[in-house]
Order: C-alpha cells, then structure tokens, then sequence
C-alpha cells in the first residue's frame, strides 16, 4: 500500500512541479522564502483536496468526476495562452522587459487549480488500510519537495534566459497548455 500511496502522491505532484517551474521562471530574483511559499501552498492543497475526497466519498463523485478535467483544462489552457499572448506581444512591440512579481493571490489559485483533480484520487483512498492524515501528510510531502525542485529548476531556466521575461513567458504558458491537454487526454485515455 506505501508503494501505491507514494506513486499516487508523485503523479499528483506533477502538475503542482510544472506550475512550479513556471513560477520559477517568471517571478524576478525569486527569493528562497517565496519558493518554500509556493510548495507550500501546493502541498496543502494536493494533502487537503484528496481528503475532502476521501470523506465526501462517492456521494458527490459522480457530479464531479465528468468535468474535474475539463475545469482544470479550462483554467490551465486559457492562463497559459494568455502568458504566451502576453510574450508574443511584448516581443512584437520590442517593449522593455516586464517584472513579474511574487504574489499570493495567484500562487494560491495556482495550488487550487493544479489539485482539483486530486479529488477523485481522495475517493480511491478509502480502500488503502492507511489512515487518511498519514496519507495526506505523504502527499503534501512529496508534493512540497517536488514543486520546490520545480522552483529552482525554473529558477535556473531564468537564468539562462537571462531576464528576457517575454520568453519565460511564452515557455511557461506552454507548459501549463500541454499540462492541461494532458489532464484531459488523461482522464479521457483512463492513463
């Protein structure tokens, strides 16, 4: 069952480490604190969100289940074609490069966003034999360590771009469409 647990836990970390990576690309100079924030944040969400699952159970399963993908499509896609418009534009009109700053209003919609399809994992939960807060608490773990990998990771791509934020941009709005066409070719597939 821990083996199973800690596959489910890096699967739905995922999506939180190419968010991560994103976030570590964009945001100027980002700060140790605030990548700590950011894997925080994710890790919260990705323990909580399959416990609300797991205590909710089947009841609401069946009016979710259908469009959780979709949501998640829907919020990924249009936030990252709009980063990558954003990109194309600046590097059109040659405008100076923009400063993206920390904010966590946008990191918390981020953990929402990159757990709303952990809800259903928090369902299939109920037939492991470990109780749900030593689950959640291996998930929010391993989802911390791997969204603060993504962070520096992203912040090291940053680097290498050497500041030019409409490129970072554009990568990274590209990261969260192909994220959100997995999601739903996932869910569609049954992968």
């Amino acid at each position: 069952m821990w083996i199973q647990l800690i596959l489910i836990a890096i699967g739905l970390a995922m999506d939180a480490f190419a968010v991560a990576i994103c976030n570590g690309i964009r945001i100027k100079n980002i700060k140790l604190w605030q990548g700590i924030v950011i894997a925080l944040t994710f890790g919260v969400f990705q323990g909580l969100i399959p416990t609300i699952g797991y205590f909710l159970g089947e009841t609401f399963m069946s009016y979710i289940e259908d469009y959780d993908h979709w949501v998640a499509f829907a919020l990924l896609d249009g936030i990252g074609l709009w980063m990558i418009f954003e990109g194309i534009k600046d590097i059109i009109k040659k405008e100076e490069e923009k400063e993206i700053k920390f904010n966590i209003w946008t990191i918390l919609f981020q953990g929402v966003v990159t757990s709303i399809d952990a809800f259903a994992v928090g369902i299939t939960l109920t037939t492991f034999e470990i109780f749900i807060a030593w689950d959640a608490l291996v998930i929010f773990g391993i989802t911390f360590v791997i969204a603060f990998i993504g962070v520096i990771l992203g912040k090291q791509i940053n680097k290498l771009l050497k500041g030019k934020y409409s490129i970072a941009n554009i990568i990274g709005g590209s990261i969260l469409v192909i994220l959100g066409i997995y999601i739903v070719i996932e869910h569609t597939l049954g992968l």
